[in-house]
């Protein structure tokens, strides 16, 4: 009698288990599909000001089509991406055509005074640290989703629901931080001891 309410209580503890184990994973699925939206609407937000930039920039430099198509040509990629890893390939391309684009404010100094201008990059500097703090949070998730369904026993689990891996997003740093220098304008001070 006692060994049938022993195994009554394990087999409830285990299917108890196995339920906390897939709300678990849901869980943190749906954190990974949350995160990511947040990184989407700051990619959204930098390619609704592009335009607005683009025109700005027009009117002092007409004759740089090739920088205008170069940019027109990475902002439609970085709209039509669809994975993750091609999302990020997309907006490195994106980073360096808006690198190229505010550099030109050096070679046109009434450009560089424009009310117009010097509000649209602030504004972009903006979205642009809203852009990492999102990424930095998708990475995380990402992160401790991929740790959940790869540690044991959740493995087990995971991969007979279907669970995989989910890409990180990683942007092209060199170009951000490329084009973060022309987006600010400033640098760190040199310090000397």
């Amino acid at each position: 009698m006692w060994i049938l309410i022993i195994l009554i209580v394990i087999i409830v503890a285990g299917v108890l288990y196995l339920i906390s184990l897939y709300n678990g994973l849901v869980r943190k699925h749906q954190m990974v599909k949350e995160a990511w939206s947040g990184v989407e609407v700051q990619l959204k937000r930098r390619a609704d000001l592009i335009p607005n930039l683009v025109e700005v920039v027009k009117g002092y430099a007409k004759h740089e089509k090739e920088v205008f198509d170069r940019i027109a040509e990475a902002r439609a990629k970085s709209l039509g991406a669809g994975s993750v890893r091609e999302r990020a390939a997309a907006e490195g391309e994106l980073a360096r055509a808006l690198k190229s684009i505010i550099a030109l404010s050096e070679r046109y100094p009434e450009l560089k005074a424009n009310e117009n201008f010097l509000q649209l990059q602030q504004t972009l500097r903006e979205v642009e640290d809203e852009l990492q703090l999102a990424r930095r949070y998708y990475n995380a998730t990402v992160r401790e989703y991929n740790t959940t369904i790869q540690s044991f026993p959740a493995v087990l689990v995971a991969k007979k629901l279907g669970y995989t891996p989910e890409e990180y997003f990683d942007l092209d740093v060199e170009a951000f931080r490329s084009g973060e220098d022309a987006l600010s304008q400033r640098r760190a001070p040199d310090v000397e001891f």
